[in-house]
């Protein structure tokens, strides 16, 4: 299912790359929004165990999930 979460620390377009690059070959295609604060980044999300790895792989790239 697709979810949104609210993400600290994503300032531009090269935060939104890095996210990306790192991340959608693991989690498919992940959009972020840059144009609401805090950023939204929606990604597709099959069950609580993904849903945690992403959360504990956005922490450690510097992208804190601060609510969904």
């Amino acid at each position: 299912m697709k979810k949104l979460y609210r993400a600290n620390n994503i300032a531009c377009g090269s935060c939104s790359n890095l996210i990306k690059a790192s991340l959608e070959e693991e989690f498919g295609e992940i959009t972020i929004d840059l144009n609401k604060e805090p950023r939204e980044v929606s990604v597709e999300i099959k069950d609580e165990t993904q849903e945690t790895k992403f959360k504990e792989e956005m922490k450690e790239l510097g992208f804190e999930i601060i609510e969904e």
